[in-house]
């Protein structure tokens, strides 16, 4: 690329170089901001082939299937090389032609890649193959003399993971248990899920330590949550039924004793015995006199 980018002017080169940094720097984890950066060096530097192959990955990233098809051809012509072949069928894949995938698989284009390449596209072929729903035919697809070798070479842990995978679609667990495992063994850099997959097989599921240990730190924060509020209640409580004065103070004034309440009910009781009583009395004394008469007569 280095070579490429000479063909240049110095500025230029310096610019596009930045951006197919950028590119490469954020593909993984930022798609679209290095596709973005993909078009700015495309638009810089369109007949670059390595910066059509770095845009067409960029495409391809965002699955862009169509675009990345149309860069990886671009950059196929301008360097004749075919090491592009096994991506380049797997966008005929995105694009819904596992057919022409296939196809591709069987060109001689496939005997000219090297053993890395000639792996990708026997994943792809398989890929394919399930695409259009035959599984027994991945199945075979990937059983070749580089899933048997028992030495772990880059590719390794992808294929026993495909093959795996296939398996168990097809519903042939045992063995896809068995796949998974040795992926594992292969897979020292933590690629795949594989780890995963074979402990969901055995039923083994995993609990996020630090997750359940944030959720007790907010149960307890909300426990005591609920206990200043209990506490704030009662002193409002307090507050209010009792204030306090200071008696150096000016505008101090005693609270006077509330005077009881009083039920004018009762009141009217009372004043309508008494005057029952007087009534009473005076008939006792108006009949005593009535007697005394009728003694004298």
């Amino acid at each position: 690329m280095r070579q490429e980018l000479l063909s240049l002017p110095k500025g230029l080169a310096e610019e596009v170089s930045r951006n197919l940094v950028m590119v490469a720097r954020l593909i993984d984890e930022d798609p679209e901001q290095s596709y973005a950066y993909a078009r700015i060096a495309l638009r810089l530097a369109s007949r670059v082939a390595a910066v059509r192959e770095a845009a067409g990955f960029a495409a391809y990233a965002t699955q862009k299937y169509s675009e990345a098809l149309a860069e990886f051809r671009a950059a196929k012509r301008m360097t004749g090389s075919v090491e592009l072949w096994p991506v380049m069928a797997d966008c005929e894949r995105g694009l819904g032609r596992p057919e022409r995938a296939l196809a591709m698989a069987g060109e001689p284009e496939v005997q000219k890649l090297d053993k890395a390449g000639q792996v990708e596209m026997r994943l792809v072929a398989a890929g394919a193959r399930r695409d259009m729903g035959e599984l027994d035919a991945a199945i075979v697809t990937l059983q070749s003399p580089e899933l048997a070798s028992h030495s772990v070479q880059p590719w390794t842990a992808r294929l026993r993971y495909a093959y795996a995978d296939a398996l168990l679609a097809a519903g042939r667990e045992d063995e896809a248990r068995e796949w998974f495992a040795k992926t594992i063994e292969a897979d020292k850099d933590g690629a795949t899920d594989a780890s995963d997959r074979l402990a969901e097989l055995d039923g083994v599921e995993f609990v996020d330590a630090a997750a359940m240990d944030d959720e007790d730190l907010d149960d307890e924060v909300e426990e005591d949550d609920d206990q200043d509020d209990v506490e704030v209640a009662a002193a409002e409580r307090a507050t209010d039924q009792a204030e306090y004065y200071d008696e150096d103070d000016d505008e101090y004034e005693p609270v006077p004793d509330s005077e009881p309440d009083v039920d004018v009910t009762d009141e009217i009781v009372v004043i309508e015995d008494d005057e029952r009583d007087e009534d009473d009395e005076r008939d006792e004394r108006d009949e005593r006199d009535e007697r005394d008469d009728r003694d004298k007569a």
